[in-house]
Parts: C-alpha cells; sequence; structure tokens
C-alpha cells in the first residue's frame, strides 16, 4: 500500500438490509460514508441478491470517493450468511455468478432440509447449532447442488460475502478464517480444518487458497480502474467477517482480553477468553474465529427484530424516560422470550413470546419495555460466556441512553464500558490495512454509563435484581402461564434465523 499520512481506505460493508461503503482514516476514523439498500428479488429456485445492481453501485461509489479521498486500499467486509458460487470471470453476466446468491432469509425446501442435516458434522465442525432456513454458506451451496447440477458443475469456486466483492474487484479468490468461522458449516476452527460436508459433496475444489484477513491479495483490475477512471495501483484486502471486524477493532486497541457486545438486528457477544467447553450449541453459543483464525466463544441472538416488536411503533420515539422504566419494574410487567422463530438464548421458546404482568399502558411503556427485555437478553448472553471482566457494549441498542445503564446494573461489580462509534465494522476493517506495521494501540473512545437507582429490597437487593431472577426464572421455564399474559403474534416474515 501507498505509505502517506493523507492516505484513505475505502471499507465496502455489506450487511443483509443495506450496503455501505466508507472513506476511513488509517486509525479507524470514519470520514465520509454512503449506502444503498440489498436488494433482494423473486428468481425461479430461491430469492436472489441483485448482485449486478448492488455492483454498478458500489464502483460508480467507489469512483466518487476516488475523486474526494486519496483511497489507497480496499477492504471489504460483510454479514456471516452469505456465499455466491462464481465462475471464472468476474465480469461474466455482470456478476461473475455462476447461480444466483441465495438470500438466506427464506424456508428451505423440506427435502433439502432433511437430506443437509445428517451431513453438518460435529458442533465444531459446525461453529454454531443447525439453524433455520438458508443460513449457512454450506446448506446454501447443498441446496444449489441439488436443484442445479449442471450450473453447479461448471463453477470455479465458492466465495464468502467478502472474499466475492475482493474476487470482484482483483480476480483473486481466496478463503478467509473469519468469514468461515462465521457458521458457515466449511470450517472447523478449533482443528483447523475443513468440515466433513466439503469432501463428503465433493467441494474441496471450489475451495480456493487462505489468506490473513490484512492480507493485500491484489490490485483492482487494470479493465475494472480503466472503465471507471480510478487508480490502477489501489490495493484489495482479503476481507473479514462483519461482526470480527468490529471485534479486531477493539483488539486492535489493546482490548483483547474485553468481552464485545455489538447490538443491531442481533446482539452478537464475541469473547476470546471463553473455555471452548463452555459453549452449548442449544444455547445460541457459537464458535467463530478472529483475524489470526483462533477460535473466539460467541452468544447471539435476535434482539434488535425483538426489540421491534416488543415496542412496536414507538421503536423509533423519544428516549425511555427513568420513571417509566421504573413503574414497569416496580409492577412486575416483563417481556419473557421468544417474541420470533429463533430460540436464541432459549431453548423451545421460539414464536413463545409474552408478555407477564399488567399490560404496557401507553406506547411509552412499550418502548420502555422493549429497553428491559434486550438489556436482560444481553446480560443473558455474558453470563452464558462466563464474562467477568470488561464488558464493552456498541452498536445501536446504544441510542436508547438507559441501555448502557441497564446492562451495568445487571452485571454489578463488573466492568461496563459503551462506545458510541456507530461505524466499528468499518473502523475495524480499515485497520486492517495497518495490521503488519501497526506499533501503537488504535485510539478507540469509551464511556461509562450513567449510573442507575433502583428501590432498595431489603433480603433481596434492589428492585431489578429481583425483577432479573424472576425474569430468567419464568424465561427458562416451560411452564404455560395463565394469569396476566399476552400472547405476541407471530410476525409473518420471521420464518428464517439466522446469523449476522
Amino acid at each position: 500500500m501507498r505509505e502517506r499520512p493523507d492516505a484513505r481506505i475505502a471499507v465496502l460493508d455489506v450487511g443483509k438490509t443495506n450496503v455501505k461503503l466508507s472513506a476511513v482514516c488509517q486509525d479507524g476514523t470514519i470520514l465520509e460514508t454512503v449506502s444503498v439498500a440489498n436488494r433482494v428479488v423473486d428468481g425461479p429456485f430461491w430469492r436472489e441478491h441483485d448482485l449486478v445492481g448492488i455492483g454498478d453501485w458500489v464502483m460508480s461509489s467507489l469512483t466518487e470517493l476516488c475523486l474526494r479521498h486519496d483511497i489507497t486500499a480496499v477492504v471489504t467486509s460483510g454479514h456471516g450468511s452469505g456465499g455466491v458460487l462464481v465462475g471464472g470471470d468476474p465480469d461474466h453476466n455482470g456478476d461473475g455468478a455462476a447461480l444466483p446468491m441465495i438470500d438466506y432469509e427464506q424456508p428451505l425446501p423440506e427435502d433439502i432440509r432433511l437430506g443437509y442435516v445428517p451431513l453438518s458434522g460435529s458442533f465444531f465442525d459446525r461453529g454454531s447449532a443447525l439453524m433455520l432456513g438458508a443460513t449457512h454458506q454450506a446448506r446454501q451451496m447443498y441446496w444449489m447442488q441439488q436443484v442445479q447440477p449442471e450450473a453447479f458443475a461448471k463453477a470455479r469456486w465458492f466465495l464468502g460475502v467478502p472474499q466475492y466483492w475482493a474476487w470482484r474487484l482483483s480476480g483473486v479468490a481466496v478463503s478467509e478464517a473469519t468469514f468461515l468461522g462465521a457458521q458457515s458449516h466449511f470450517w472447523n476452527t478449533v482443528e483447523r480444518h475443513w468440515a466433513p460436508i466439503v469432501a463428503a459433496c465433493g467441494w474441496q475444489a471450489l475451495m480456493p487458497p487462505f489468506a490473513a484477513a490484512w492480507q493485500r491479495i491484489g490490485k483492482i483490475r487494470p479493465a475494472l480502474a480503466d472503465r471507471y477512471g480510478i487508480a490502477r495501483d489501489i490495493d484489495v484486502l482479503a476481507g473479514i467477517h462483519d461482526s470480527s471486524a468490529n471485534f479486531y477493532r477493539y483488539q486492535a486497541a489493546g482490548l483483547e482480553q474485553a468481552t464485545v457486545v455489538s447490538t443491531g438486528t442481533w446482539i452478537v457477544a464475541l469473547s476470546s477468553t471463553v473455555a471452548l467447553a463452555r459453549l452449548d450449541e442449544h444455547r445460541g453459543m457459537t464458535c467463530n474465529a478472529d483475524v489470526d483464525g483462533r477460535p473466539v466463544g460467541g452468544a447471539l441472538t435476535m434482539g434488535g427484530r425483538e426489540f421491534s416488536l416488543v415496542a412496536g411503533q414507538q421503536a423509533e420515539g423519544p428516549p425511555v424516560s427513568i420513571e417509566t422504566l421504573l413503574r414497569l419494574v416496580d409492577r412486575g410487567t416483563m417481556a419473557l422470550p421468544s417474541f420470533g422463530d429463533d430460540d436464541g438464548l432459549f431453548p423451545g421458546s421460539a414464536g413463545q413470546g409474552r408478555i407477564v404482568g399488567p399490560l404496557p399502558g401507553d406506547p411509552a411503556e412499550r418502548k420502555a419495555l422493549a429497553v428491559l427485555y434486550t438489556a436482560l437478553l444481553t446480560a443473558e448472553c455474558l453470563d452464558a460466556l462466563g464474562s467477568e471482566g470488561l464488558v464493552v457494549l456498541d452498536g445501536n441498542f446504544l441510542r436508547e441512553p438507559l441501555y448502557a445503564g441497564l446492562v451495568a446494573a445487571l452485571r454489578p461489580g463488573r466492568e461496563t464500558l459503551y462506545s458510541l462509534d456507530a461505524y466499528g465494522v468499518a473502523s475495524g476493517a480499515a485497520l486492517l490495512a495497518g495490521h503488519a506495521t501497526r506499533r501503537d494501540k488504535a485510539p478507540i473512545a469509551l464511556n461509562t454509563p450513567v449510573s442507575i437507582a433502583f428501590p432498595s429490597i431489603p433480603g433481596t437487593g434492589d428492585a431489578l435484581a429481583g425483577y432479573a431472577q424472576r425474569w430468567r426464572r419464568l424465561s427458562r421455564s416451560n411452564t404455560q402461564l395463565h394469569t396476566d399474559t399476552q400472547a405476541h403474534p407471530k410476525p409473518g416474515n420471521m420464518t428464517e434465523r439466522s446469523t449476522p
């Protein structure tokens, strides 16, 4: 990479809902971000992503960024539930795909679901429980192979989302540990070998050689650079899983021992210190990988989606007041899991979400209940990982001022900090460009949550502690509650369980 103080990194972050392109300083400071919806369309075999349309947007937006910033490298990142089966030419059919990219949030045909299960291997082969729908990349591959064998047989590579876009830009195909470690079902992170399904289905030749996330795999393809009028000497890095990029931001800042909780559609807690024997696939726990390919324990649940269901139309309303929060705790009004088709940390709870105690009296109380509920889910993730040390919270939930204070109050005597940086994935991905030469810790701004005072209850601590104890007991119970209960309707479009 060209070494200049004013050099900038372009980060392409492909999320399930939106695609973002950012210009980032070498220290991770975001200068500019543009975004577009990640469009999904109905196809003949499955819902598919509009890779041609996204590709046109990526290149035109990158061209504009290069006019405004001295871009010297591009780093790609993406959600862990997608990949693309490609041919040998990135420009073939406009997107290089041998078959359309599958939208993971859709049900599987029953024969595909049943045929895949016995091939999926052990927990460490998978890195997670068997989730619903088309979540796992290996399950997408299996689906493609079964319904389109002729097109499948002509494919050259299967690439995870970040590596696909790196290939589109550079023409170089690689595999990468953080993405394969994001419950792809291709890679056993603990033992560092391909999962048995790869050989069983004859996929070995479709798996390109490994590269580290920070490795420069090539330059922008000359034909692509000339077509869009950008410099030919821009480096393209191998790319990284989005949650792993955010985790790397804290590693680069010297916080390797911290448990990081990222919040958005999913609550994702990652810890490099959890014992592997503690990981329980039946409680939403996962085995991921960091940028060095080492195992990272995880716990995840679809908290953001559930927040919206509990809060209702008030989800985007004014911040929750402490008075409303205290009123709900005092009354014992609580939301119990789970409001979607994902069990999360509570096996068998999918679709069983309900409200117990006096029902929320107005939209403000519904939103306060949603904040309480997601704070409790966060604490449950941390308990599952046995996180006794520093915890850092970040992501969308921090827009609600009381969220961090609630999580801190639910783990008294232990350190909880939070970051208000809304672009942690882009910052972490950009820091990869300096991985090999970094001598100092990367800067990061962390805040201490505001303390929330709850009434004291003799013999049991404060009111929140008693509330949380009862919430955990009821959440773990399979007993159907008949009093003060309101069943929550299952959302019609939530038929899948998936990873971020």
